[in-house]
């Protein structure tokens, strides 16, 4: 996707728009898979995105028990519900209803993350990150974030942003950033809204709604609830909404390496996948 993406000062566009697909990960949780599906394979530095929404328990009690990473950082954003994590290291959390955990992987964590209620709805989405190859070996780490910890500012008249990482109207979020400079924001407008919101130039962005319908750049391009849309590079993107949308606008700085992935290990050749199979396996994380 990033060869589209010809370096400009203008306000960004939408490029490519599309729709998740139905996937399942963990011990059956049922997901959509925005990013990291066969028609948006990733976004440089962003390797994937998977939304998650049900009030059926029957789509997430399973969770997702034991498993490893190596290599990345995942960015779990609870919307709704409740969620435990634990890894092998003693670390042990539990995410509620607007709360957030940035975790870097680094040189290798085993977690699970197993929701914590047998009704009601579970929603959230998570993200992965890419580390560049300076920091893939890193100590793992966590940043568990509470709901009332990140700051809401309005950045227009009836449009606010919740600030998870990056900065807006001189609002800070609570997320120490990293190489990738991440921007995270949860949007919300009103019905007959609109902001211009900056950006840096250089950082690959995309916006995903998850309710209402939003209209995207200059031209107003229509962007519905479920789908993503990637935006060109540019210092600002326009956002409004005739009868009200919330979504999700995240950016990053690309790291432009070669990237080698299977399954939770994202390194930068196939001799690091190969080695992290057999760290994994002697019990080396």
């Amino acid at each position: 996707m990033t060869d589209i993406l010809a370096p400009s000062r203008a306000a960004r566009r939408l490029v490519w728009t599309g729709a998740g697909m139905p996937a399942s990960d963990g011990a059956g949780v049922k997901l959509n898979r925005v990013i990291g599906q066969p028609a948006l394979p990733d976004l440089d530095p962003f390797l994937m995105l998977d939304e998650f929404g049900s009030d059926d328990p029957a789509a997430y009690i399973a969770g997702f028990p034991s498993h490893p990473h190596r290599g990345f950082e995942t960015v779990t954003y609870m919307l709704a519900g409740r969620m435990r994590h634990k890894d092998n290291a003693g670390n042990e959390g539990l995410l509620g209803p607007g709360s957030v955990q940035w975790m870097t992987a680094g040189r290798g964590i085993v977690h699970s993350e197993m929701p914590e209620q047998s009704e009601g709805l579970m929603q959230g989405f998570q993200l992965w990150v890419n580390l560049p190859a300076k920091d893939k070996m890193t100590a793992p780490r966590y940043q568990d974030i509470a709901a009332d910890l990140i700051p809401t500012v309005e950045v227009a008249g009836g449009v606010s942003a919740r600030v998870i990482a990056g900065e807006i109207g001189g609002v800070k979020g609570p997320v120490d950033p990293g190489v990738t400079q991440p921007i995270f924001l949860d949007l919300a407008l009103d019905a007959g809204a609109a902001a211009a919101l900056p950006l840096p130039a250089g950082h690959n962005a995309f916006i995903y709604v998850y309710e209402g319908e939003a209209r995207v750049g200059d031209d107003g391009q229509r962007l519905g609830k479920g789908r993503i849309g990637v935006l060109s590079t540019g210092e600002s993107v326009t956002l409004a909404a005739d009868a009200g949308a919330r979504l999700i606008l995240v950016a990053g700085k690309p790291l432009r390496e070669p990237v080698a992935k299977y399954g939770p290990f994202v390194m930068n050749t196939e001799a690091e996948l190969r080695q992290a199979f057999a760290d994994y396996r002697a019990g080396r994380f």
